[in-house]
């Protein structure tokens, strides 16, 4: 008996899925922005139903939906047979699933979408079936191969329903000019959620801010970055715009004759700055990817101070 290769068959799986998903991409076409246009000027939710394998992959595309900004819920088409169509509105648009396009249990959401005249977008890789004739806009899947080929259990189909999903949602979410912020506010538990937080949720404010001005003496400017403790000092010039930055480096650097320098002598010019309405992911891209690496970065409006934000204050909100 051969010895049986697990990593052989997980090569196959993943390369037969990914052929059939070059085979998706390369057939998206008119249906697809008409789909995208359908849900664009929906004034109500989207409704995604399938059954089995297909109402799992639903479910997921419903999550996606509404995490974007498009809201979306999950109807079962069993409990809809038996009053949940009544969480369907006539303001709202139906994404159904079903690889053949002929599962029984949508037939009573098909006719009520036909009675109220609710759009209907169809995935499925049957082009003649009910489903298919049943709907407004027919996204075809191709009828690739299953992974499990032999018992045609749904791997491939469900792997091409989820793909064709998230494209919907990126598609949409484009389309809509959905931003990172705008997903922060729907995220806002987690490390992702703490990514999406800006640097104004984070910042200490204008009573914290270690400055200086050009002409300050050294002694004072020293004096300044003890009392506020975060190891640096911001340089200002006449109408209070950052210009520079002094950090332990700046003094190693010029200990010789320290005191008898100024802070526009010391510092080191067009420090790290960001606008208090970045993301906190910003930030920490900005403090640790762009050399030399720092631990603080000044809050600016206008090129003028108004915050500053420390590594630890990164650290604190989960961003690292």
């Amino acid at each position: 008996m051969s010895e049986f290769d697990a990593i052989a068959v997980g090569r196959r799986v993943l390369a037969c899925e990914a052929e059939a998903l070059g085979q998706l991409a390369d057939g998206l076409g008119e249906p697809f922005v008409a789909a995208v246009e359908t849900l664009f000027r929906a004034k109500g939710r989207v409704v995604c139903s399938g059954m089995g394998k297909s109402g799992h992959v639903a479910r997921k595309i419903a999550a996606t939906l509404a995490s974007t900004g498009a809201p979306a819920l999950f109807v079962h088409p069993g409990e809809a047979s038996h009053g949940d169509l009544g969480m369907v509105g006539s303001d709202d648009v139906i994404l159904a699933l079903s690889k053949t396009g002929e599962t029984r249990e949508l037939a009573d959401i098909l006719a009520y979408a036909k009675r109220f005249t609710i759009p209907l977008i169809a995935i499925t890789a049957a082009k003649d079936s009910s489903l298919a004739r049943a709907a407004d806009v027919v996204l075809l899947i191709p009828d690739a191969p299953e992974a499990a080929d032999a018992l045609n259990a749904p791997t491939t189909s469900t792997t091409l329903q989820i793909a064709l999903g998230d494209a919907l949602a990126v598609a949409l979410l484009e389309r809509r000019g959905f931003t990172a912020s705008d997903f922060g506010v729907l995220h806002p538990g987690g490390k992702l959620g703490a990514m999406l937080r800006t640097v104004r949720d984070l910042m200490h404010g204008p009573g914290e801010l270690p400055l200086a001005a050009l002409e300050t003496p050294m002694a004072q400017a020293i004096l300044t970055m003890s009392e506020k403790r975060f190891g640096c000092v911001g340089v200002c010039d006449a109408e209070g715009r950052l210009v520079g930055i002094i950090t332990d480096g700046d003094i190693r650097r010029h200990i010789d004759g320290l005191l008898d320098h100024t802070a526009g002598e010391v510092m080191t010019h067009n420090p790290k700055a960001l606008p208090a309405d970045a993301l906190a992911a910003e930030a920490l891209k900005r403090m640790t990817d762009v050399s030399p690496a720092s631990t603080v970065l000044f809050v600016v409006e206008d090129r003028r101070p108004i915050g500053i934000l420390h590594v630890h204050d990164l650290l604190r909100a989960g961003v690292m």
